[in-house]
């Protein structure tokens, strides 16, 4: 871990410790922010006492972080365009960093001190979007070079589709347990359990339904979100000290095999399927290794690239024999390579050759999306006791202020499990949702299937800060990044 700072120099090496830190803040902040969702419904039902709920939603927090892959993670970093990654030295990476990590903290700060549950999801990637618009905006680009359009899209629409999914489904889900349980105990507020029953706690399995789900929503909230912070980490680490993170160290030369066979199992792929491609990759250009840098990622030339890559990789047994720059290249070949085999994996091509080219994208890439141990147990940390503070705010917000009436236990079991699956579900396929939005929809959802109404003034809260988030948070890091770089970046 600290041989990362060899060669780096003082002022370097205390900028890469910031801006781990600042990282590291972030995801703590999107503890005590978003993971109060996930114990909201816990708590104000009473099935667990506050204290040990976000112990225990820390706990599983911790947990999602640790055994939840790394596909959001690289989502996240690919928002931004190959050439951007290509092309960032020290200076930049350090500076966009900073301005969007400030951008997004301080947005999560605002809304958590106003109790509103707004998406830390939502505010990353809009502090993402506006360092890359800025960017462009400085090197004369337009907008569509500046910004991973069609990963932005994606995701956009994952978070735009993921509350609508999570409030009908809730809603379904609520209809169905009321028809199966009519006029079960379940169906109560925690208020008229009191005043019926004398009870303070929901019925048995009621309790321990709402207990697993929102255990659940914690495991699943770690594995998307705290995905996001780890993505950070690596791009931190990669921009600022490559000799050891631009590629995984650790790789030996099984590792390497592998990777330069999957290179020439895709390349065979396009040359089986050259009138397909045709329109994408040129194949008049003659497959050669070149020995000049890259400086622009094109589809069109992907067959030098992949001729390169071989020629460089073939040469060593392990990553350790190359020097910084050629380091560094390769990991440029990696994601140029990988980038036009995403085009390519959206044309109409054979379904066995579709399915071929996902299992070798996957092989082609693991030595350079990867993660250290450290880095994801940082994280994990962070999230976790990050989760144990500050929870009052928003669970109030969720348990009390959606709804004109209380939530009863259904409702919560009903809004917990569809958060759970729809957030799960996410994270297999490696797509960033809002936890916030979700589980706000869902409880919605079964506020309007329980015929309780909402209180109009809250969900246009939540809605004004949804819209406003993205803009917003563009706005602050996009003016940000164009201020550091005028005053540091030369």
């Amino acid at each position: 871990m600290f041989e990362m700072f060899s060669g780096l120099g003082l002022w370097w090496s205390i900028g890469l410790v910031l801006a781990v830190f600042f990282v590291l803040a972030y995801e703590f902040i999107n503890g005590f922010h978003d993971t109060a969702n996930a114990v909201a419904t816990v708590i104000y039902t009473k099935a667990m006492p506050a204290h040990l709920a976000v112990v225990s939603s820390g706990i599983f927090n911790f947990l999602g972080v640790m055994f939840g892959g790394l596909g959001v993670a690289y989502a996240i970093v690919h928002l931004l365009p190959i050439d951007l990654l290509l092309g960032m030295d020290s200076t930049q990476g350090l500076i966009m960093v900073f301005s969007l990590l400030f951008s997004a903290i301080v947005w999560n700060l605002g809304t958590w001190f106003l109790g509103i549950p707004a998406s830390s999801s939502h505010t990353l990637i809009g502090s993402i979007l506006g360092v890359c618009g800025a960017y462009a905006w400085l090197n004369h680009q337009p907008l569509t070079q500046g910004i991973n359009v069609a990963k932005a899209i994606d995701i956009m629409l994952s978070l735009i589709i993921s509350p609508t999914v999570g409030f009908i489904v809730a809603a379904l889900l609520l209809f169905a347990m009321k028809r199966v349980w009519l006029g079960s105990k379940i169906h109560k507020t925690p208020q008229e359990r009191l005043l019926v029953d004398g009870k303070k706690h929901p019925p048995f399995w009621a309790r321990l339904t709402l207990v697993a789900s929102a255990m659940g929503v914690s495991f699943v909230h770690g594995s998307n979100d705290g995905q996001k912070g780890i993505g950070l980490v690596m791009l931190v680490l990669i921009c600022m000290a490559p000799a050891y993170f631009a590629l995984n160290m650790n790789s030996r030369s099984y590792d390497l095999d592998r990777t330069q066979d999957a290179n020439q199992r895709i390349m065979e792929i396009y040359q089986r399927n050259q009138s397909a491609l045709s329109g994408v990759i040129n194949f008049s250009a003659p497959a050669t290794a070149q020995e000049e840098l890259m400086t622009h990622c094109s589809a069109d030339g992907v067959l030098q690239a992949m001729a390169t890559l071989d020629a460089r990789l073939g040469a060593v047994r392990t990553y350790e024999e190359m020097d910084l720059t050629n380091r560094r290249e390769v990991r440029r070949l990696l994601l140029c390579i990988d980038d036009t085999a995403r085009k390519v994996s959206k044309l109409p091509l054979p379904a066995k050759e579709l399915t071929d080219l996902a299992k070798w994208r996957k092989d082609l890439t693991a030595t350079a999306e990867y993660a250290p141990t450290w880095v994801i147990v940082s994280i994990a940390l962070a999230l976790g006791c990050g989760t144990m503070v500050g929870w009052r705010r928003i669970v109030y917000t969720v348990g009390e202020k959606i709804g004109s009436t209380g939530m009863t236990y259904s409702q919560g079991i009903a809004a917990q499990i569809t958060a759970a699956a729809s957030i799960g579900v996410a994270s297999l396929t490696g797509m960033p949702v809002s936890t916030t939005h979700i589980l706000s929809s869902a409880v919605a959802g079964t506020m309007v299937a329980n015929k309780s109404g909402l209180q109009s003034q809250t969900i246009k809260t939540i809605l004004m800060a949804w819209v406003l988030t993205l803009p917003l948070t563009m706005l602050l890091s996009g003016g940000l990044f164009l201020i550091s770089h005028r005053l540091f970046g030369g």
